[in-house]
């Protein structure tokens, strides 16, 4: 079979490891890049490229950095003749006139095991919720959100020690096999998609800076679930006499007797515990407000901490 012209479309560092991977792919010819504009960042707000600019440049490659895809970008990538497009995370809707010229092979690798979790937030919300298992998969692009026609997928356990970071590093290996097994043999003609079930969908909604703040009346559990799936943010946290508390590290302990939510009920040498709806979080790793992370042992030097103190 011939080399594949593909055009690649996509923005963060998950994206760039599946660009590298394919620009190492000797069945692929990477024809054109279409990644978001430049954004401020870092500490002064100097305008960055994205993770995938940067890398693209740096092998040469044609970039495209649209802030929307228009009439003129849509015939710029017609002209780079591409036979596929391949999407990871690029952050913007594909208008219908983008996607007619690559009829059935525009592709998208997707953070879950369609249909359970379409949407911008995947991961989240599948560790969120308490899933015990997602994965990824590589879909036809159509208009309607995350809804094409399933080529691949592989999917991953959700384990305890498993966070919303964890999940998308051990992602990134499964995304290349998709691309590398599972794209090459539907180009190939080996595979015919499948259609999702739309009984069993589900919508990962964009994840609001609201959610930080957690319910110390709900169950620890679902506490526990609730900040290992904000890690990437906004992050988790509670409050002490008006103040933030931001937490990182905690450890959840379903068995012990509930007390009055919100109210210690431990203090340790390296951690203390907040008591919840249903059983308590050991807290371990804290940040204060308008401070830096710390251990829960640093945090108790500087802010007594008693039984019977109380959190919101």
């Amino acid at each position: 079979m011939s080399i594949i012209r593909a055009v690649f479309l996509g923005t963060p560092e998950f994206a760039r490891a599946q660009l590298e991977f394919l620009s190492k792919d000797d069945h692929y010819e990477i024809v054109g890049v279409v990644t978001q504009p430049d954004r401020p960042a870092g500490r002064h707000l100097h305008l960055q490229p994205s993770p995938v600019k940067k890398f693209a440049l740096e092998k040469g490659y044609k970039v495209i950095s649209p802030e929307k895809i228009t009439t003129d970008v849509i015939a710029e990538v017609s002209a780079l003749k591409a036979e596929v497009a391949v999407v990871v995370a690029f952050g913007q809707i594909l208008p219908q006139a983008f996607l007619d010229l690559f009829p059935a092979k525009a592709v998208n690798i997707h953070a879950s095991l369609l249909p359970r979790w379409r949407g911008a937030a995947p991961i989240q919300r599948a560790i969120m919720a308490g899933d015990k298992e997602t994965g990824v998969v590589l879909q036809v692009i159509v208009k309607k959100l995350d809804a094409g026609d399933v080529i691949g997928k592989y999917s991953l356990p959700i384990s305890d020690d498993t966070d919303a970071l964890k999940m998308l590093s051990d992602m990134v290996p499964l995304g290349q096999r998709l691309l590398h097994v599972d794209l090459m043999d539907y180009m190939r003609g080996h595979i015919s998609p499948r259609a999702q079930d739309e009984s069993l969908v589900t919508y990962a909604h964009k994840i609001d800076k609201a959610e930080a703040k957690l319910d110390l009346n709900l169950p620890a559990r679902e506490l526990f679930n609730r900040l290992r799936g904000l890690v990437m943010g906004p992050g988790s946290n509670i409050v002490r006499n008006g103040k933030i508390l931001k937490l990182h590290k905690v450890k959840l302990l379903e068995s012990v007797k509930a007390s009055k939510p919100g109210v210690v009920t431990a203090v340790e040498a390296d951690h203390f515990v907040v008591s919840c709806g249903q059983g308590a979080l050991a807290l371990y790793e804290v940040q204060p407000e308008s401070s830096k992370r710390m251990s829960a042992k640093d945090y108790m030097l500087g802010h007594t901490v008693k039984v019977g103190d109380i959190f919101e």
